[in-house]
């Protein structure tokens, strides 16, 4: 049985750890560097940094501080935020990423993900989605651009499913409507992806306890589950979830 994994998500803006609700109010939580060598230590799978304004302000990624995290986790990095082009794909990976996301520029420009997953893999190909419920849209959901500021057209099933036909190799599903309350994630819309498709689905925005955890990656049907304001606050360490979900029989790296 493949192993579900546990992944810690550090959202970075002006080069500080920040955290919000809903994609709103962010709050300065320390730096990126010393985090990312704690949850190392603490042992998570993977680690995921997101510049957060980067899309938005049109700016490119921290290339500098992306190496500074890089070199303290020797797991699966990904990176995220103001990835434009090829050359924005390549910089990343030689500063010590192994995957980067593709959200907003992947809407705007679709080919980015077919001529990076031909580049550099479909395993180094992430779609980031942010998606929250609408009625008017075919499947219940909405695709979201720069930071879930930005409504698109798009339904957020046909785009899973289309981003992967393009390359993709895995998805991160950001529910906007369950992001930072820590109440439970969106299973009804992981679900819904996770059978739409036939690679990993990580999701993403609600975790608040490891039966958050244990739900969304059993009735949910992830692969994975990204984590960040349970561990953030210090309430829960990685090994504290990881063991709870290992009592609830959902297999684990321990």
């Amino acid at each position: 049985m493949l192993k579900k994994r546990i992944i810690i998500c550090l959202d970075v803006k002006d080069g500080r750890t920040t955290k919000g609700v809903k994609f709103k109010d962010n709050k300065d939580i320390g730096d990126p560097v010393e985090m990312a060598a704690e949850y190392y230590r603490q042992g998570v799978d993977e680690l995921v940094f997101y510049d957060i304004m980067a899309s938005a302000r049109g700016k490119k990624p921290i290339l500098d501080l992306i190496a500074a995290v890089a070199s303290q986790v020797f797991i699966p990095f990904c990176v995220g935020g103001g990835i434009a082009s090829l050359d924005d794909i390549r910089a990343i990976i030689l500063a010590g990423a192994e995957k980067v996301s593709l959200n907003s520029q992947a809407v705007r420009n679709p080919t980015l993900i077919t001529e990076g997953a031909r580049v550099f893999g479909n395993q180094c190909i992430v779609l980031g989605m942010d998606a929250a419920r609408d009625s008017t849209a075919p499947s219940g959901y909405r695709v979201y651009i720069n930071g879930g500021r930005v409504k698109t057209e798009l339904d957020a099933l046909e785009w899973a499913k289309t981003a992967v036909k393009l390359g993709a190799g895995e998805i991160v599903l950001n529910a906007i409507d369950t992001d930072g309350t820590r109440n439970g994630y969106e299973l009804t819309l992981t679900r819904l992806i996770s059978e739409a498709v036939e690679v990993p689905v990580i999701a993403s925005g609600g975790g608040g306890t490891p039966e958050h955890l244990a739900d969304v990656l059993s009735e949910g049907k992830a692969d994975a589950a990204l984590v960040a304001s349970m561990v953030h606050s210090g309430e829960y360490t990685v090994s504290s979830i990881k063991e709870a979900l290992a009592a609830r029989n959902i297999a684990v790296r321990l």
